[in-house]
């Protein structure tokens, strides 16, 4: 599957999703795209973008686009944390859906 690390994703995560193709949006040359253009350009070359943003689903109609959400809600942004939501993307990879916005958090 090929997915898209929006920008506050630390980039170290890009190591723990194997068996993917991962970019960050640096990477991906889509640097300071507001999310909805963020969203449409990413949809023609990736399924899933990863991000933190909790307001993204709300501010955006996912449900139109070919590309998956996966919104990661963990104690902070830093990779320690956002790490350990790596076994529940690996999980939600098998069965995300495009159009589909899935809430990861950690408890």
């Amino acid at each position: 599957m090929k997915l898209l690390l929006d920008e506050c994703i630390p980039r170290k995560l890009k190591s723990d999703l194997a068996g993917h193709s991962v970019a960050t949006v640096v990477e991906a040359g889509f640097r300071g795209m507001k999310n909805g253009v963020l969203l449409r350009a990413a949809a023609s070359y990736y399924d899933v973008l990863i991000t933190v943003d909790r307001n993204l689903p709300f501010q955006q109609n996912i449900g139109a686009l070919d590309i998956a959400v996966i919104v990661l809600v963990a104690g902070g942004i830093k990779y320690r944390e956002i790490k350990l939501l790596v076994p529940q993307v690996l999980q939600a990879l098998k069965t995300v859906a495009p159009g589909e916005v899935l809430r990861l958090e950690y408890s």
